[in-house]
């Protein structure tokens, strides 16, 4: 049976790549042929540098001030606009509760997950525990947890954060990313042939994914203008 596959490069502490998963699922879920489909997500990292866990006291909104040189105030305006647009696509986000971190770790069980067949379950999980419930994203004992949630089994995710495991295959993704000339995400490869980057509407996913089921021979030269999330924030 032909298939179809969507690679998505995204990272966990992206709000516009939990609003881009959700608008590919109900995109997905108005085409036919979702069962010859699959979704694949790629590792890439908005903070590399980051520290595993960041000062908790410190409240988004400051982190947000500081990043982008304005008053907290106006930081604390971005993100209502952005919760806003998340409720809309049925998402809850708690922008007081985020805990930010390193996320390589946690691109590391996608891959394992993925093995597993519950990458998905496992990308869900740590989207929601991270936007919705404050959980610590760098956090070893969180990522076991999360990753227990979604159907892992927690030994074996402890054994992988324990070793280097699937470091190769992250910054493998990641060197994709750069040779694809990547800078911000989500960003959504379909069927290896066009390419859509921020969180798009469900309908011009759902017209990409169509054609590109349909083999058509024009490949797509433009990326669509978008919302996107990279190193210096999100726009």
């Amino acid at each position: 049976m032909k298939k179809l596959r969507i690679d998505v490069w995204s990272d966990i502490v992206c709000p516009w790549c939990y609003v881009g998963k959700r608008r590919l699922e109900a995109a997905l879920a108005q085409f036919p042929r979702r069962d010859a489909v699959e979704v694949v997500w790629r590792a890439f990292e908005l903070d590399p540098s980051a520290p595993a866990v960041r000062d908790e006291h410190v409240s988004y909104a400051e982190r947000l001030a500081r990043k982008y040189g304005t008053a907290v105030d106006h930081a604390q305006t971005m993100i209502q606009r952005m919760t806003a647009v998340a409720a809309a696509d049925g998402l809850d986000f708690r922008f007081d509760r985020i805990r930010p971190g390193r996320t390589f770790d946690a691109h590391r069980l996608l891959h394992v997950a993925a093995e597993r067949g519950l990458q998905d379950a496992l990308k869900e999980r740590l989207l929601r525990g991270y936007m919705t419930e404050g959980a610590a994203i760098g956090d070893p004992e969180t990522l076991v947890r999360l990753a227990a949630e979604a159907g892992l089994d927690a030994d074996e995710a402890k054994g992988v954060l324990a070793t280097d495991a699937y470091a190769a295959e992250v910054r493998s993704e990641e060197d994709d990313a750069r040779d694809l000339n990547i800078t911000g995400v989500p960003f959504f490869v379909i069927g290896e042939r066009y390419a859509i980057s921020g969180a798009q509407p469900a309908d011009l996913l759902l017209r990409a994914v169509t054609a590109a089921w349909n083999e058509l021979t024009d490949p797509a030269d433009a990326l669509a203008e978008g919302a996107t999330c990279g190193p210096d924030g999100c726009a």
